[in-house]
């Protein structure tokens, strides 16, 4: 695995983030031009702006588990891996079917509850498949530095933090800090273009300190780097890291480690349904192949089959015929 190795001791991998359940909603391009708000992105909202943005969507929204580290956690059991997600969520009706939703896909939930409402994400699934997601973070930003204690990560081989954290600074770095006194390596999803741009005064810094597996898309990678080509941004982004993956959507993704580019190629013709959890899925794959010990190269082949399948459905959650797909590359 050329300059990266994983501690083959361990093989845990824990996912840190937001409890929260995702709605999700097929609305036309001009309810987003209603809104006034870019596609593609991820805004915070309060609860009475979700309630009443989840009032006016056209069709009944569906309702499943979510949150990305959440996602990508149970994407690492569905491959037989161990997963386990570390959040905050109330104690109301939504809160115990996140945890339901949790054990049933065999991940170790390490839920700390809260007497404010389990957060939700609105996500607004439009014609071209893009998702705009509208985020009320509820009792998921709640938690506390306090809670991210060592035996939040034993036995974990990777610790995978979604960068939605970085809004809350305090959380994310004892989150990091935690996770390396505990010998893991780490994992950053950057998230959204909207939480590079906001945090970019402390972004790099966290990075060099902490991070061991970089991972963006192009408009974080265009956020992060500037305007420069692909080979030019992965390479940006893999100075202050060991590995660095900029996806690339439906022309597959690029793979840094030890100034060696690699280019995975994509599945299928490029049609999405939906590409809610996307990158999520793609982040199980990858994760799961580096800890059970296949190449970056086949580990980028696994993480482009778990992208391409959760696009070929709505929401987040592949069905298992998906999955028996993607357990039949490994």
């Amino acid at each position: 695995m050329g300059g990266f190795a994983i501690d083959q001791n361990r093989n845990v991998i824990v996912g840190v983030g937001s409890a929260l359940m995702d709605i999700l909603a097929r609305e036309p391009d001009d309810f987003m031009a209603r809104l006034g708000v870019t596609k593609g992105g991820m805004n915070l909202v309060d609860q009475a702006y979700i309630d009443d943005l989840i009032h006016r969507t056209t069709s009944p929204p569906s309702l499943v588990s979510g949150g990305s580290a959440c996602n990508t956690a149970i994407g690492v059991a569905k491959l037989g891996g161990r997963g386990r997600f570390v959040g905050k969520m109330g104690n109301d009706d939504l809160g115990r079917l996140f945890m339901k939703d949790l054990t049933d896909n065999h991940v170790d939930p390490v839920l700390f509850d809260s007497p404010t409402s389990t957060g939700r994400v609105l996500s607004v699934i439009t014609p071209d498949a893009q998702r705009s997601m509208f985020t009320y973070l509820g009792a998921s930003a709640e938690l506390a530095p306090e809670d991210v204690e060592k035996n939040c990560f034993t036995d974990a081989a990777i610790v995978h933090v979604e960068g939605y954290l970085l809004f809350n600074r305090e959380l994310m770095t004892a989150v990091l800090r935690s996770a390396r006194a505990s010998g893991c390596r780490i994992s950053l999803d950057l998230a959204s273009f909207n939480v590079v741009e906001q945090s970019r005064d402390i972004l790099d810094d966290l990075i060099r300190e902490y991070v061991d597996i970089l991972i963006a898309n192009e408009d974080e990678a265009r956020a992060y780097c500037g305007d420069v080509d692909e080979r030019s941004a992965v390479t940006a982004m893999s100075e202050n890291v060991d590995v660095a993956v900029l996806k690339l959507g439906p022309r597959g993704s690029l793979i840094c480690c030890d100034h060696q580019i690699i280019s995975i190629a994509p599945l299928g013709d490029g049609h999405a349904v939906d590409t809610t959890g996307a990158g999520d899925l793609w982040a199980a794959g990858f994760l799961f192949g580096m800890v059970s010990g296949f190449s970056l190269e086949k580990s980028g082949r696994l993480a482009s089959a778990c992208g391409y399948e959760v696009c070929r459905v709505m929401g987040a959650k592949i069905p298992e015929d998906g999955w028996q797909r993607i357990r039949n590359l490994i």
